[in-house]
């Protein structure tokens, strides 16, 4: 149970550790600025100095991975020759022990008066730079799990049928919880602060493609999916508040969902996303919370209101296993994956703990207070608990309502004249609308860190980047009925790419083989036959309803 206790507690143990980045700073800041030709002033001792300070006679300069690369990676001094030290409190995994939350390059030479500056300019870093507590970073990963994709979990449990359905979100969340810890260890392995970066240490070129496709395509898709969930939730509004609506010229259209879909994200998405500070729509985070809860507790209350003729009893087989279990896979680590295709992309800004892009986990841990793997892991723990709750709640409540009629956006299960339903398919619609600009920047900051790594902000190319983004997506929304099919086709490949696949195959590369490995690769051979077979499954679907069964807009 999640108690204030719990994380003051914690919060308390690791306050003094805290602190003590700040004063191996001014520490530092004094072995440089000595006149003494050693490495230390006379009134220090050199068991005084951080221990990597110990092993160079020379004055050092020490800049983290946040400032600028100064020099190539072969100018740099032998990292062989540092002595980690044993501090099981330590946050890294090198043992470095000056700087709890970071990295540090050990840089020769340089005149020591400016080396000081620098060390001090980090130190002020370390004092003002935003953090949070355990309670603030927990609100932030369970926001960034309760996602979008918790209103497919009902079409999932469809999907999958009950028994195999439950099994399938314990055994996956169990799984997510596992490779989201395993992103930070590789993290501090490779020595790179991104995903991204880590993917690109491990695999060259090919991995810098593999990490860049898979996190535009999901982000992509988040963004035609949000686009179908606005036509899905609005026009039902607007047609049961103002009944006859669609007889009136103009204001009729409200009641179309292509026209929903066009003037909505056009008037509202596409002006948002043409922001070049993702921090400005830190706010829709807090919405998209608060949504998730409406959702929620309308689907649990309301389904006992629904007319028989629109329920249906789960036949003996959906009680138990249905042959497209793997496609249910897909729905589900498309809701869940949320929280990963933004770790990489996101972090390309750094903002607030009160905004983390949505699903920044390398963000969250970033922003501890003294982030250690122990404690990330514990916010880790209860943030996919509380993940799993809610999306069993949600499947239980909405697939035993509707059985084999449930739909991807189980909101459209419900008549048309809830009024319950209606707020919730209103909030839905609106932080869909507010939310789809996140995907966009990700798309676009994709687009630019493969293409162009090593240039200036472009305003040309950001203008025709977000535009061809914003109506590519709108399009697709328009053609795309069926929200069910994209969850599960962007499920069965950039998300299971995503979650399941790259953090393991990471793992692998970086660490020693041990029998500590074997976990991580029967995940990645799980990962690629879910990601074969479902999409396979999926691709079948598709050509049969384009044989005349395909649901109707």
């Amino acid at each position: 149970m999640i108690t204030a206790t719990n994380f003051g507690a914690e919060d308390q143990k690791y306050h003094s550790q805290d602190q003590s980045s700040v004063e191996n700073c001014t520490l530092i800041s004094e072995i440089l600025t000595s006149d003494t030709g050693s490495a230390t002033p006379s009134h220090l001792s050199i068991a005084d100095a951080p221990t990597a300070t110990r092993s160079y006679p020379t004055p050092l300069r020490l800049i983290s991975d946040q400032a600028h690369q100064l020099y190539t990676p072969d100018e740099l001094p032998s990292e062989q020759s540092l002595s980690p030290t044993s501090n099981s409190s330590s946050p890294l995994l090198s043992g470095t022990q000056s700087f709890n939350h970071q990295s540090i390059r050990l840089l020769g030479h340089g005149n020591a008066t400016g080396r000081a500056h620098e060390v001090e300019v980090l130190a002020e870093y370390e004092r003002t730079r935003p953090r949070s507590n355990m309670r603030a970073a927990f609100m932030n990963m369970a926001n960034s799990i309760i996602g979008a994709g918790i209103i497919g979990q009902p079409y999932a449990m469809r999907q999958a049928g009950l028994l195999a359905g439950i099994a399938l979100l314990v055994t996956l969340t169990i799984t997510v919880d596992w490779t989201i810890r395993l992103i930070v260890i590789n993290s501090k392995l490779s020595g790179r602060r991104s995903f991204q970066g880590t993917v690109e240490y491990c695999f060259g070129r090919t991995g810098l493609v593999a990490i860049s496709l898979a996190q535009w395509a999901f982000a992509f898709g988040g963004m035609v999916a949000f686009g179908i969930i606005v036509g899905d939730s609005i026009p039902h509004v607007a047609a049961a508040v103002w009944p006859g609506l669609g007889s009136i010229p103009i204001l009729g259209l409200l009641t179309n969902r292509k026209a929903v879909i066009l003037v909505f994200i056009m008037s509202i998405s596409y002006p948002l996303s043409l922001y070049r500070d993702i921090s400005k729509l830190a706010k829709t985070s807090t919405m998209a919370l608060i949504s998730m809860v409406i959702i929620l507790i309308t689907v649990i209350s309301q389904g006992f209101l629904v007319p028989t003729e629109s329920r249906d009893t789960p036949s003996a087989s959906l009680l138990t296993f249905q042959s497209s279990i793997l496609q249910a896979i897909g729905v589900i680590s498309f809701g869940q994956s949320l929280l990963f295709h933004n770790w990489n992309a996101c972090n390309i800004a750094y903002v607030s703990t009160a905004f983390v892009c949505h699903h920044n986990s390398l963000l969250i841990y970033d922003s501890l207070q003294a982030p250690t793997i122990d404690r990330f892991a514990l916010v880790t723990h209860y943030s996919t608990f509380i993940s799993l709750l809610a999306c069993l709640l949600m499947a239980l409540a909405g697939f035993l309502t509707f059985g084999s009629l449930t739909e991807g956006n189980v909101l459209n299960n419900f008549p048309p004249d809830n009024v319950m339903v209606n707020i919730a398919r209103l909030c839905f619609g609106l932080n869909m609308l507010t939310t789809l600009p996140l995907e966009a920047f990700v798309c676009r900051e994709v687009m630019a860190t493969y293409w162009f790594p090593d240039k200036h902000f472009s305003m040309p190319f950001h203008l025709l980047s977000t535009t061809i983004l914003i109506i590519s997506a709108m399009t697709l929304s328009l053609l795309i009925c069926d929200l069910g099919i994209v969850f599960e086709l962007i499920g069965a490949t950039s998300a299971c790419m995503l979650a399941y696949i790259l953090p393991p195959l990471c793992y692998i590369k970086l660490s020693t083989r041990s029998w500590k490995t074997i976990p991580a690769i029967v995940c990645v051979v799980f990962g690629f036959l879910v990601m074969v077979i479902s999409l396979f499954q999926t691709m079948s679907k598709i050509y049969r309803q384009h044989g005349g069964t395909a649901k109707t807009c």
